[in-house]
């Protein structure tokens, strides 16, 4: 079987429509809708029923996981491949990381059809909204441990932020479906994260250069997932920082005030890049 696949031959029929990060990022429409729906919810800007825009944005969300799903599924399943079986060193892996990304692939391929059961249950069609690559990109690297950094501690790190935030508006909607399916799908992903912690520094136990590394590339893969601040501790934020399960995945306390000070950084940014458009639409 092929090793080392691209982002590019991932297998999607004509329901899917991809875009990527850089993409993303410079579309500031988004950043305009976030500041206006703020504005008419005064403070908060938080996911909940009240919000004008609840369902859409319910449903975009529950959209851009079951994707989410997809890519880890195939990240997991790709690292599990891609590397013999070794010490960690020189492109391979111990044989008991290869057991735990086989596990995690059979996690994600249930929650992959748990989404889409939600999605169907919330009136979503499948490629309804567009699919963010940047997940599987996070897993192309030719280093494990930089594989371990970007998609089990930085995207999986997201997706405990973001179930958190659907199993509470599962709650506030009186949707006990959505509620009890997110609630269970977070509980593997703090067990995904705390997977990706533990190997982290168990492989880089006797390489602080290579750990270094590592922990920067994830930084890297945070400051993009924060979505221009519509992850963080701020009520402005659309998805809250979940501190407690990011605790029991294995982050310590500097690495989670880490997230939430790039979060923050990134919402004053593109505040300015909201403002910075509308006084060039004024001209």
């Amino acid at each position: 079987m092929r090793q080392f696949f691209p982002v590019e031959d991932l297998a999607r029929d004509d329901r899917f429509v991809q875009t990527n990060m850089a993409e993303r990022m410079s579309d500031t429409r988004s950043a305009v809708d976030l500041q206006r729906t703020a504005k008419s919810r005064g403070a908060s800007n938080r996911l909940t029923p009240d919000r004008h825009d609840a369902s859409d944005a319910a449903r975009s969300l529950m959209h851009g996981i079951m994707v989410g799903e997809i890519q880890a599924l195939e990240g997991a399943g790709r690292t599990a491949h891609d590397f013999d079986a070794g010490d960690g060193s020189e492109g391979t892996i111990p044989f008991e990381l290869k057991l735990d990304m086989a596990r995690q692939a059979w996690d994600e391929a249930r929650h992959v059809e748990i989404s889409v059961k939600l999605s169907d249950w919330m009136g979503t069609e499948i490629g309804q909204f567009q699919e963010n690559t940047v997940l599987f990109e996070a897993a192309c690297s030719n280093d494990p441990v930089l594989r371990l950094a970007g998609v089990n501690r930085a995207l999986e790190g997201l997706a405990i932020d973001v179930f958190t935030q659907m199993k509470e508006f599962g709650q506030l909607a009186d949707d006990p479906f959505l509620e009890f399916c997110e609630d269970w799908m977070l509980a593997d992903e703090v067990t995904h994260v705390k997977m990706g912690s533990d190997w982290l520094r168990r492989v880089t136990e006797n390489d602080p250069d290579r750990r270094a590394k590592a922990l920067d590339f994830q930084r890297v893969v945070d400051k993009l997932f924060s979505f221009g601040g519509a992850r963080g501790e701020s009520e402005e934020s659309p998805i809250g920082l979940a501190r407690r399960f990011r605790e029991l995945a294995g982050f310590t306390d500097d690495e989670v005030d880490t997230i939430a000070g790039m979060d923050h950084d990134a919402l004053e940014e593109r505040k300015e890049v909201v403002r910075l458009a509308r006084e060039t639409a004024d001209v």
